[in-house]
């Protein structure tokens, strides 16, 4: 497709906005566009984001997402994406969610991270993430699409945001020297039953590796990651559909549990 100019970025950001407050899907923007381009995505979410601050809200972090193999082959797409973390999509461990507010929301378990101190450019070391890392968590993202089904591309899930609807942490502590993450172990289970599992390392190699890449594209863009931000470092195993009356629990050896109810 011709590169799309501000007028179709901002309407395409407009109906992604108001399939989400209206809850009714729109068609998957590859249907009309199958040559949108990853750049293209990421300015209609870039619009999208900056319509929500200008409402008042504050970007608290990022995401990476579909950085495990589980992820991209469910997925059906072969590289990463990020989206924006907003302060109202973030509640803490014990949290209720009505799961009426979202269309068709799935759940993952992640190790997540808050920064300590800036971390941009574009070749950032694992070490040099590794450092710029206060603490560690788990979480679990609801992921949610404004599309009428989740068989999209990775471009259409970048400009709805990268899919994310809502985020719970866990208990946040530091990251110690002798905590291996691409060896920590999570299991996932609702309703006190496992559904899933998987190590740090599905992510890339190592979840650190998640900052590594994270940083790499916002400096691209132009940006960086910053001091005291939320980052997830994707999901470990497939998503998983989110039900109402179920609670879903993650847990890991070195790692606080975080848990979510749905109503």
């Amino acid at each position: 497709m011709d590169e799309p100019d501000d007028r179709w970025i901002a309407a395409t950001a407009s109906a992604l906005l108001a399939a989400e407050y209206e809850r009714v899907p729109i068609d998957a923007l590859t249907v009309r566009s199958p040559e949108l381009s990853l750049e293209t995505a990421y300015r209609v979410q870039g619009a999208a984001v900056a319509r929500r601050i200008s409402g008042g809200a504050r970007v608290v972090g990022h995401k990476a997402g579909v950085t495990s193999r589980a992820m991209q082959e469910q997925m059906g797409v072969d590289e990463s994406d990020s989206g924006v973390l907003l302060d109202a999509m973030v509640m803490p461990t014990g949290s209720t969610m009505a799961r009426s507010v979202l269309m068709q929301p799935r759940v993952e378990a992640e190790i997540a991270f808050r920064l300590g101190r800036d971390l941009a450019g574009g070749s950032v070391s694992v070490d040099e993430a590794r450092a710029a890392v206060e603490k560690v968590f788990l979480a679990l993202e609801v992921i949610d699409t404004r599309f009428t089904s989740w068989r999209i591309t990775v471009a259409d899930s970048i400009a709805d945001n990268a899919s994310c609807a809502r985020v719970v942490t866990g208990p946040m502590v530091p990251l110690g020297a002798d905590m291996d993450l691409a060896a920590e172990p999570l299991v996932v289970s609702v309703d006190g039953t496992a559904v899933a599992t998987g190590e740090g390392r599905a992510v890339l190699g190592d979840p650190l590796r998640a900052l590594t890449w994270l940083a790499g594209r916002l400096h691209r863009a132009g940006g960086g990651l910053r001091a005291g931000q939320l980052v997830l470092a994707g999901a470990v195993h497939a998503s998983l559909p989110l039900e109402a009356r179920s609670t879903v629990r993650a847990r890991s050896p070195h790692l606080p549990p975080v848990e979510l109810r749905v109503r």
